[in-house]
């Protein structure tokens, strides 16, 4: 993504994470800056703390890595943190000399110039929050030997501002931690456990002293064991996460060089009655201090009161020696599809008012499970409620989510005077017992008897409008009806307070329309079939099940009791760095 200013720079991403979805264990640590006048900006240099070298080869060319050097902006101002300057970054490589070669080789690198044991780098603007600075693309040096060690130390200078510098070290060879694929089932029903043999080898040139096994799990599966060599985590009900638990279990040894391992006894993986679409994640790295506060990142963790998780050797024997030091093959993971279903609820509301009064009206719908709905791997937004507007009122306040379409659903490009429909989709995730509430406010620009408006929870492809999880559509459409006869209808699925709905949508009024009087009431046509999961797609087509109600004209009206609910859906966060130039 480029940044349009007069002063456009290159901004390169943060470096990736190793492994897909966990933290890495990179340090941004520095040595502390020097205190500063308020406006003289402090910049932070970082990077991985320690690099592992693979061996300089008998024969070939050696096997490079590469050290990312990271840059960080504190300034939270996005339009004028930034530093319009030139700045230098000085390498000091004489503490690898004999250990390690060194290239300023990386894509995007700024111009670098090598002159002995000393590097020297130039770019210009430094924008807000963490950035790529230079890549070192670095290899182990001809005649060095395993465990070799020695540090690059990385200082800056520029005018009107200070780096804090950073150092990194470099070491020939160590453990290759590697874990193994298990050929798990995947396809599953409720409550299905099967064991997990987690197994993993240690590559390396030297032994581990220690692993950390990570274990990820999303919200459907559970590991009953609580070990108490381990540590757990679950996400917090209110963070768009995946209401995953995370498991750290730190086993003590020495994990030689060359040899394979298995968990003393199988953890077992169990299909709960919630789950639907999940994801296992085991991972394995050397244990430590560092790595454990790494993964932990910030979040509360309660030990398990079980007994010990231990690894032993496997049976199989051992695994050949390797000088593969890699990364990125510690993680495995593995997706699971359990035959289960979601029972999505809509519900509407009962308002009243007189020609010209506004009222409120809180719509929406709520899972009433018994599975949780997550597109983890598409990411796509999980349904869509579709909420036609009563005849005779108009939208003057909507949700943020919500967007104006036009009375047949289709993409309307006012977005700000009223619309005849709206389209709200929720995130990525409905957990159970969870699910979407629309607070609306409407203008009584006629008062009628018993005009109504649906509201129709549905796929996000209006072509294709039913859930594919949802074995009950009948209470998939609820109304909000303004200004009902009597105490009013009941308008949907969900009572006051209440978590859901138990059935068939309320019947809407049945006073023959007057054409003349019907503007945002038209019926929207929607057609049968399937969706599967993990489509891309949007709602910007709009589509389900519109009504109009009975349209007597009357001179006021009464107000009504509206339902009230407070908004629990779960969205996932992500994060994305961003390239200028």
């Amino acid at each position: 993504m480029t940044r349009s200013t007069p002063r456009t720079v290159l901004h390169r991403a943060a470096g990736s994470l190793a492994a897909a979805g966990l933290l890495a264990a990179a340090s941004l640590a520095g040595a502390a800056a020097p205190a500063q006048a308020a406006d003289t900006p402090v910049f932070t240099l970082g990077g991985p703390a320690e690099t592992a070298l693979h061996p300089y080869p008998e024969s070939g060319e050696p096997k490079s890595s590469t050290v990312g050097i990271s840059l960080n902006n504190p300034s939270e101002d996005e339009e004028n943190g930034g530093f319009g300057g030139y700045f230098s970054l000085t390498f000091d490589l004489s503490g690898v000399a004999g250990v390690a070669d060194v290239k300023f080789e990386g894509e995007g690198n700024p111009d670098c110039e090598v002159t002995g044991t000393k590097a020297v780098c130039e770019d210009w603007g430094i924008w807000p929050g963490l950035q790529d600075a230079v890549d070192l693309v670095v290899t182990a040096a001809d005649g060095s030997e395993n465990g070799d060690t020695g540090t690059i130390k990385v200082t800056g200078e520029a005018d009107g501002a200070t780096f804090t510098p950073f150092t990194t070290r470099l070491t020939v060879g160590g453990p290759d931690l590697v874990m193994e694929r298990l050929p798990f089932k995947t396809e599953l029903t409720p409550g299905e456990k099967q064991q997990a043999p987690i197994t993993f080898a240690n590559r390396g040139t030297r032994d581990a002293d220690g692993v950390l096994l990570t274990l990820r799990y999303s919200r459907g599966l559970d590991i009953p064991q609580r070990y108490s060599n381990c540590e757990y985590t679950v996400d917090d009900p209110g963070e768009p996460d995946f209401g995953s638990t995370t498991a750290l279990c730190s086993v003590e040894g020495a994990f030689e060089a060359g040899a394979t391992y298995t968990l003393a006894t199988p953890l077992t993986l169990e299909a709960t009655e919630r789950a639907y679409y999940d994801t296992f994640l085991y991972r394995i790295e050397e244990d430590s201090a560092a790595q454990r506060t790494a993964q932990r990142a910030g979040a509360a963790f309660e030990p398990g009161t079980g007994g010990e998780l231990k690894a032993v050797p496997a049976k199989k024997g051992p695994a050949a020696r390797s000088a593969d030091l890699d990364p990125y093959d510690n993680q495995q993971d593995v997706d699971f599809r359990t035959k289960n279903t979601a029972d999505f609820v809509a519900y509407g509301d009962d308002v009243a008012g007189a020609e010209g009064s506004f009222v409120k009206a809180d719509i929406g719908f709520r899972n009433e499970g018994p599975a949780w709905i997550g597109h983890i791997r598409s990411g796509e937004d999980v349904a869509t409620v579709d909420f036609t507007v009563p005849q005779g009122a108009s939208v003057t306040s909507k949700p943020e989510r919500c967007r104006a379409v036009t009375a047949d659903g289709k993409y309307r490009e006012d977005q700000t005077s009223p619309a005849p429909r709206y389209v709200c989709n929720t995130s990525m995730t409905v957990r159970d017992g969870s699910g979407l509430d629309l607070p609306f406010e409407l203008r009584v620009d006629k008062a009628m008897v018993g005009a109504s408006g649906a509201v129709t929870v549905r796929n996000i492809w209006l072509q294709n409008p039913e859930l594919p999880f949802d074995p009950k559509p009948g209470n998939n459409t609820a109304y909000l009806v303004l200004n009902g006869e009597g105490d009013g209808s009941d308008s949907g699925g969900a009572t006051e307070g209440g978590d859901g709905g138990s059935g068939e949508p309320s019947t809407p009024p049945t006073s023959s329309p007057d054409p003349e009087e019907s503007e945002s009431g038209t019926s929207g046509s929607t057609t049968s079939g399937g969706s599967t999961a993990g489509t891309a797609g949007g709602s910007g087509d709009g589509g389900g099940l519109a009504s109009t109600g009975s349209i007597a004209l009357i001179a006021s009206g009464t107000a009504a009791a509206a339902l009230a609910a407070g908004l629990v859906l779960f969205t996932a966060a992500r994060r994305r760095a961003a390239r200028h130039s």
